[in-house]
């Protein structure tokens, strides 16, 4: 179990910011792009289709079963017009984000590729709730497809700072998989995953209802979070509908009616939206190894 020093030395790592990466160079300059001139749109497609790693993911996303098409999708340009041009731009960011921890240390228990999985399946199945809510409370697509990638990269950040912590948690994690993931991190780390998610956001200034997001959606309750900025809490609930999937992550099975009334989903959609969220994770299961 946890010692003092394994919980000491994340407390140290936390305070020197240099311990945790730098926002890769290409994530900074998507995240600068405009994209409401024809020349902001040109420079992202240009941007993404400089990178392979990239390219390839985006494209495999949008040969998806998820996405419906029946037509091959070959490049950039065409995922963009299946996608949209400001989903394109988060999906693309929190490839970047990841692949800032491309090299982390082979683990038993942790993989990074499962946790992007993941990722993307609560932000697309965030996207789907987003579908429910009233237009005045429902965040932009893109705005919810970063806060659904970036939203357990703590995660990532832990395993970075120290693996052997990070193994430990992991492994008590499917050793308990219905005791509340934050109780389980304090205890051995002294620290949360959404605590030094919401640190390496703010070190990478990222907007400021991603960082809440990050810092809070297994707490998306508390006073700090606005009601005008409901993410926290669709992660909250997209978690709750897959509890468990790709990751080892409980936070609960149960969507009470005020969770759905906070986000303005009426809960007689309650079984369909289950049933879809269902099939979704299903398909991009079957897409797992693209990642």
């Amino acid at each position: 179990m946890p010692t003092e020093r394994t919980r000491s030395g994340l407390t140290h790592a936390l305070s020197r910011l240099d311990a945790l990466p730098a926002m890769p160079i290409i994530a900074q300059k998507l995240l600068a792009l405009q994209l409401d001139t024809a020349k902001g749109e040109a420079q992202l497609l240009t941007l993404i289709e400089q990178d392979p790693q990239i390219s390839a993911k985006l494209i495999s996303l949008a040969n998806s079963p998820v996405m419906g098409v029946k037509r091959k999708i070959c490049t950039v340009p065409d995922a963009a017009m299946l996608l949209g041009l400001n989903q394109v731009k988060s999906v693309s960011i929190g490839i970047a984000t990841m692949s800032t921890f491309s090299r982390l240390p082979v683990s038993s228990y942790f993989s990074p590729q499962d946790l992007w999985l993941h990722s993307l399946t609560i932000a697309i199945t965030m996207h789907t709730l987003s579908a429910y809510m009233p237009g005045d409370i429902r965040p932009r697509p893109e705005q919810i497809y970063l806060a659904g990638l970036l939203h357990d990269i703590g995660f990532m950040a832990i395993h970075h700072m120290d693996n052997k912590a990070s193994d430990l948690l992991h492994h008590q994690l499917r050793l308990q998989p219905k005791r509340p993931i934050v109780e389980i991190e304090l205890q051995i780390l002294g620290l949360s995953h959404c605590h030094i998610g919401a640190q390496l956001a703010r070190q990478w200034h990222l907007p400021e209802e991603i960082v809440n997001v990050l810092d809070y959606h297994h707490a998306p309750y508390v006073d700090k979070i606005s009601d005008r900025n409901p993410m926290a809490r669709m992660v909250n609930v997209a978690e709750k509908l897959l509890p468990n999937f790709g990751i080892t992550e409980f936070c609960g099975t149960d969507i009470t009616e005020r969770e759905w009334q906070e986000l303005g989903i009426n809960p007689a959609h309650t079984d369909e939206l289950i049933n879809t969220t269902n099939e979704l994770a299903l398909q991009l299961a079957q897409i797992a190894d693209v990642f």
